[in-house]
């Protein structure tokens, strides 16, 4: 079958799940960017390319998009970004899902959602750990053993000779020598070179990922920010993954190179369209269909979505029941059964779009 990108390959399925990964874990991206960028300066910003592949698979293989369109149109709560929450004797919130990006695309709140935030009395986010550097630090500190290896492994006594050759070509490529991340755990490596070289740029120069601008901007305006998980128990859910599922996303997104800006772009215009129904069945029309990478896949949306959802709903009420509050998580929290719409629902909440 003829295909002018191959969005099926292997790399291109492990770089698109890291970068849902990124996206269902706020503070791992802030937390990389701190890691790759200190010391370093950044005068010039890269200019951040891409093309879109899922429109390319439409182009290429329509009967392959109409079955992840229709998968996407039958995901429950898959169509929206804005939703209000309403229970009786409370004032109505509303439930925002965010990019952990500082695109500008994304950073930029859709007019119902400006007028929501700007009206709020609270803000809540994932994690006000990222608003306090000494006391992220602190949390990274406690429990060494979520980044870096503690006894004697390192990352190559985990990988083939292939593999080895495979990741020193790919840091080398990015600047980073393999010698100084030899103890680094490979999920946040992973994450890493997931990132587009733009965006980590973006970062390191200052610019607030989407999450970070709303508690800021709040707090510049005398609002309470409140924070709905740690800094590490979102380290602890990626770490509870697989070894072998790490070390495998590693290799294989280095092997993509520059097609993670593809990737970085397909996720922007998605999330742009409030299509956040559309990710999982992407995913997994781009697997394999292994035995090994359905568990993989099952245990990474356990462990980083439905997991942490039933957390940040149980944190959330009591918020919540003082009224008129702002939560922003990201989007990826919001579609499906088990998804934070659902899962408010089940609570007691009356949960609707927002156009």
């Amino acid at each position: 079958m003829k295909r002018v990108i191959a969005i099926a390959d292997r790399a291109a399925l492990a770089s698109l799940k890291l970068l849902v990964a990124l996206n269902a874990l706020f503070f791992l991206s802030f937390l990389i960017v701190l890691l790759l960028a200190a010391g370093k300066a950044h005068a010039d910003v890269p200019v951040c390319a891409g093309s879109d592949l899922f429109s390319a698979l439409k182009k290429e293989d329509p009967t392959t998009y109409a079955r992840i369109e229709a998968q996407a149109a039958a995901t429950l709560n898959g169509k929206g970004l804005l939703w209000k929450l309403e229970k009786s004797g409370e004032k109505p919130s509303f439930l925002f899902g965010t990019m952990h990006m500082t695109d500008p695309r994304v950073t930029a709140l859709p007019p119902a959602a400006k007028r929501a935030y700007d009206a709020a009395g609270t803000i809540i986010i994932e994690t006000t750990d990222v608003l306090d550097k000494q006391k992220m630090m602190e949390a990274m500190l406690k429990e060494p053993e979520l980044m870096m290896f503690t006894d004697s492994t390192t990352l190559s006594s985990l990988l083939s000779p292939e593999d080895a050759a495979v990741v020193n070509k790919g840091l080398d490529a990015r600047g980073i020598p393999p010698a100084s991340v030899s103890k680094m755990k490979p999920w946040l490596l992973s994450a890493m070179v997931a990132l587009p070289v733009c965006e980590v740029a973006r970062q390191a120069g200052g610019a607030p990922v989407l999450d970070v601008k709303l508690a800021e901007d709040a707090k510049a305006n005398g609002k309470p920010v409140e924070g709905l998980e740690t800094a590490a128990g979102q380290l602890r859910a990626m770490a509870s993954l697989p070894i072998a599922f790490h070390i495998k996303g590693l290799v294989e997104t280095l092997k993509l190179g520059d097609k993670i800006n593809d990737i970085n772009e397909t996720m922007i215009v998605l999330y742009q369209r409030g299509d956040t129904g559309t990710f999982w069945p992407l995913l997994r029309s781009m697997s394999p269909g292994e035995e090994d990478d359905a568990a993989g896949y099952a245990a990474f949306e356990q462990a980083m979505i439905t997991d942490r959802n039933k957390v940040m709903v149980d944190h959330a009420q009591p918020i919540l029941a003082k009224g008129n509050a702002f939560m922003a998580v990201g989007a990826l929290h919001l579609p499906g059964p088990e998804g934070l719409v659902e899962d408010f629902r089940k609570a007691g909440y009356t949960v609707t779009a927002v156009d």
